[in-house]
Parts: C-alpha cells; sequence; structure tokens
C-alpha cells in the first residue's frame, strides 16, 4: 500500500500497532462511537441518491465541500443502525481526510480498508467500505474538476 496522506497515514500506524482483533474491534468501535451524522444544513433525509455509496449495506451517504482554502470538509451519514464498520470508517475518513487539498483525498489508496478492519469483516461488507472510500476519492477528483 502507497504512503496515505495526512493524518491518515499515522492512523493507520496506530491501528497497525494492534494486531490482537478485540483490541483492534475496541478501538473501531471507539471511532463509532465519535460518528457524527451530516448536519442538516448540508443534508436532509431523504437523502440524494447521488450521495450514497454504492454497494454499502449499511447504506452510507457522503458529501465533500470544498473549502475557501481550497480544502476538503466530509460529511457522512449512515442509515443502517447496525452499520458499526461503516461508522467507524466514516470517522477516520473525516478526522483523517478533512482539511486536506482534493489532490491528496483523491490518491488515498481504497486499501486501507484491509489495513483498518484487516480480516475481522465479510467480503460484502469489505465491499461496502472500500466503496465508501471509493466515493470520497471520486468527490475530490470532482473537487479538482471545479
Amino acid at each position: 500500500m502507497t504512503t496515505q496522506p495526512g493524518k491518515l497515514g499515522d492512523m493507520l500506524e496506530t491501528l497497525a500497532m494492534f494486531p490482537d482483533a478485540t483490541e483492534r474491534a475496541q478501538i473501531l468501535l471507539s471511532f463509532a462511537d465519535k460518528f457524527t451524522e451530516v448536519p442538516p444544513e448540508v443534508a436532509t433525509r431523504p437523502f440524494a441518491q447521488a450521495n450514497q455509496v454504492p454497494q454499502c449495506e449499511s447504506e452510507a451517504y457522503v458529501w465533500a465541500h470544498l473549502q475557501p482554502e481550497g480544502t476538503l470538509k466530509f460529511y457522512f451519514a449512515v442509515e443502517s443502525p447496525s452499520g458499526v464498520s461503516a461508522k467507524a470508517l466514516a470517522t477516520i475518513l473525516d478526522q483523517a481526510l478533512s482539511g486536506l487539498p482534493p489532490e491528496d483525498v483523491a490518491r488515498v489508496d481504497a486499501e486501507i480498508v484491509e489495513a483498518i478492519f484487516r480480516e475481522n469483516i465479510s467480503m460484502g461488507k469489505g465491499l461496502g467500505l472500500r466503496s465508501m472510500v471509493l466515493a470520497v476519492q471520486a468527490l475530490a477528483r470532482q473537487a479538482l474538476k471545479g
């Protein structure tokens, strides 16, 4: 996996220090507990299908706003009450990538999902989580085009 931008690389290094599945699960649960849903001034239900993450079992949505200083701010919604992994990843992506320029976000490697969750997720869930990363990348590329 390539070097990841900003805080994301640091977060991945920290997670790598916890090879034990139980410890890692606790850390990921703490990220999920910190999940903040998209504020109503950004989006309200029903959310636009254009913001829905394809293939995500947890019905995740993502938005990106270009800030005046040229960085992105990400917002997420996870509709499934059991979408703990999606909430954890959304929190990680927001904390690590919000505040970065679009060109940095566009080069995030979708394989971070495996680095974060290891073998603790099913193939279907892994596909949905990778799709969340790909959706963030796509929004960054869209911001680059203006």
